[in-house]
This record gives structure tokens, sequence and C-alpha cells, in this order.
């Protein structure tokens, strides 16, 4: 079975995490190559201008497959360098892939996102929660560490005083306390979830496809710049933004007091 279910529609790209009986595990073979071509052919088509990531059935993703931990197969199998390359080469793609999308991505938690599955969600520009949703990061509980880049990604969400207590201690979180500690945004029902994800999608996707990349570009380069090479950057970026079809269009659509239309040219 294909890892990813993959739909487009109305300029929004929906990945599906597709292994719905195992609560869809990560880091098989070619994991790593499936999200890295879902999300090179996401950024390759202008016509794609948001993202939605969700899992099948009723979790998330649970993480990395404890059943190949327990055997050592796998990516988890051979020696300390070869199990250093598996990250390197599977599981690591996978979270480049995500990191590297230039569209906006939400993530759609409709289940427990657990370990690796808590760091793709974190991955996401922004995150709803269904009511069910749940959040960990349980490396230590088996004697390892954090190691898909998560020490590096929740702190910058949360907080590090609230990251440090999820990984020290393994606790696992509802939605509620997601959405009161700033991981979510909202909370929906599950009967409600990919509503409320399609909907926040629509409102991106209306807007300027150009504009929405250089948008998060700039907010990704924000976490380790200086503000005035921030300014620089905007500065740069928004003269290419001035000689767009679009800004005309947003411009004239302001005046006309209408919608706009965006084409992306």
């Amino acid at each position: 079975m294909s890892l990813l279910q993959i739909e487009t529609a109305d300029h929004v790209t929906t990945l599906t995490l597709n292994r719905p009986d195992s609560m869809n595990p990560l880091g098989a073979a070619g994991d790593g190559d499936a999200f890295a071509e879902a999300c090179d052919a996401i950024n390759a088509d202008m016509d794609v201008r948001c993202a939605i990531l969700t899992g099948a059935g009723r979790a998330f993703s649970a993480g990395g497959d404890i059943k190949a931990m327990k055997e050592k197969t796998g990516n988890f199998g051979g020696t300390a360098p070869e199990i250093a390359d598996g990250y390197r080469n599977n599981i690591h793609k996978i979270l480049r892939a995500l990191y590297s999308l230039r569209v906006p991505l939400i993530a759609a938690v409709n289940g427990p996102a657990i370990g690796l599955g808590c760091d793709l969600a974190c991955l996401a520009d922004m995150r709803i929660a269904s009511e069910k949703a749940k959040f960990g990061v349980t490396f230590l509980k088996l004697g390892i560490i954090p190691g898909d880049g998560g020490t590096w990604i929740l702190p910058r969400i949360i907080g590090e005083a609230r990251a440090a207590e999820l990984f020290y201690t393994g606790d696992v979180i509802d939605a509620q306390t997601a959405l009161d500690w700033g991981l979510v945004s909202r909370v929906a029902s599950s009967e409600e979830l990919m509503g409320e994800a399609n909907a926040l999608a629509a409102k991106v996707a209306a807007m300027p496809p150009h504009a929405l990349r250089q948008a998060k570009n700039l907010m990704r380069q924000g976490r380790s710049t200086s503000y005035d090479a921030a300014l620089e950057m905007a500065a740069n970026a928004q003269a290419l933004m001035h000689s767009t079809a679009d800004h005309m269009e947003g411009v004239d659509a302001l005046i006309e007091k209408r919608t706009p239309k965006f084409s992306g040219r």
C-alpha cells in the first residue's frame, strides 16, 4: 500500500498518510522518497497554493515503527553508522521534504501524533486538531533521543519550558492542552476537522500564489536572521511583487470593492 494518498482540487493538495491499520507509522524503506516526490511536485506546480497533511483512520501518525525497532529491521537495524544513515537518507528525507514545501502547509491532526508524527505536525505552518488528537514526544520512554529535529522546532512553537516538559517526561497532551499551549490554533470535532482544514486552505488558496510563497519564505528566513537582513529581503521580494499582474488585480479589486481573482501572473 502506498504511504501517501494525494489529491489536488481547487489549488489545494491533500496528503493523507495511508497506513491506518497500524496508526500510520513512518520509516519504512521508500518513505523519504515518497514525501520528496510529493513535495517536489507541489513546489513545481504553481497552480497549487496550499497543502494539507492528515492521517487515514484513527491516528495522524504514531511515529516510528515500534515493531521494526523491536526486531531491529529497516532503519533500526545494522551498525550505528548504518542506523545514522538510515535516519539521514530516509526518515530525515521526510522531514526535509515537508520543511522545504514552498506553499503554506496545514496539518489536520485527526488523532494521536506521537514522536515522529508530532514532529511532522510541527513542520506545518498551521495546525488544526480533532478533539481526539493527542500530542507527545515520547522518545525517552523508549530509551532513545528525539532524533527527528523536534528539539529544534517544538521549542519555537510552544516555548523552551513546555517543550522541555514534554521531552523530559514523555507526557502526552490532549487537544485542549495543545490549544492552550499554542501548539494548535483550533480544535474541531472529528466530523468537522477536514471541513475546517479545507475551509482554511480555501482562504489561503484565494491569495496570489507568488506572494504566498514569498511570504512563507520571509517568515522562514525570519527565524534566523537579523531585522536589517529581514528588511532587505522584504524590499527585494516586494519589488518583485509590485511587478505582477496579481498586485494590480488586488489594488483594482480594493478600489472597486470586489473580491480579487488572482491568476498567478
